[in-house]
């Protein structure tokens, strides 16, 4: 079993930064991605926003925030983390990690595929 335990959640004015962290705690060595993902108030799906293959950190990121987000996984493969730079109002989400123990579909942000969930931290961007 995994344990995903998010953190860093906050309120902030646009164009503001954030650090989320997700701690891992478990069978981490069973991990193959890790990702983070968001959803909207209102929103009934996740949108996936940025995902790690956990041997070779090789990243990927969704349109929307590619060149203000990034992922990255310490190296002892217990602390997920999404820097968040130049936010936008329409970043305010909860934002959950994911881990997943399968290899197929690569980078992919099929939430299925996704084993493992945390409880989700709030991200408020005010204009």
């Amino acid at each position: 079993q995994v344990q995903l335990v998010e953190s860093g959640g906050d309120s902030v004015q646009a164009g503001g930064a954030l650090r989320l962290s997700c701690a891992v705690s478990g069978a981490s060595n069973s991990l193959t991605y890790m990702g983070w993902f968001r959803q909207a108030p209102g929103e009934t799906e996740r949108e996936g926003v940025a995902t790690i293959e956990n041997l070779s950190n090789n990243t990927r990121y969704a349109e929307s925030v590619l060149g203000r987000f990034t992922i990255s996984l310490d190296k002892a493969k217990t602390t997920l983390t999404l820097q968040m730079n130049s936010l936008k109002p329409e970043d305010t989400a909860t934002y959950v990690c994911g881990a997943r123990t399968s290899t197929w579909d690569g980078l992919t942000f099929t939430t299925s595929l996704y084993k493992y969930w945390g409880q989700g931290t709030q991200v408020t961007v005010s204009s």
